[in-house]
């Protein structure tokens, strides 16, 4: 059987245009910065959490040091310590039982 000329000539012009569009993805443009030198740099500057306003380095440190620290331990209460807790055993009790426990 002898095919029309219109089907040889469609996936010709379909694989074309796939070879030239590989052509321009295969490598990155020019001025783009590789990632292993990215991942090299130190970095010198940061910016505040309070207010965004750029930081040197050693201010950056202080001010993460001072946010870090706290005189006190975090106060839960008392009420939610004890849900916590039940949730907890909650949960260990669901792995050795294996019906629905009531909430």
């Amino acid at each position: 059987m002898v095919y029309p000329s219109f089907y040889r000539v469609i996936p010709i012009s379909l694989a074309l245009p796939m070879i030239f569009l590989e052509v321009g993805v295969t490598l990155p443009p020019p001025e783009d910065i590789p990632e292993e030198v990215l991942r090299t740099e130190i970095v010198t500057e940061g910016r505040s959490p309070m207010n965004g306003e750029p930081l040197s380095a050693a201010e950056y440190a202080q001010i993460q040091e001072k946010l870090g620290k706290s005189p006190y331990p975090p106060e839960i209460d008392s009420k939610l310590q004890n849900l916590i807790f039940l949730l907890k055993i909650r949960k260990m009790l669901k792995t050795f039982v294996p019906i629905p426990i009531i909430p």
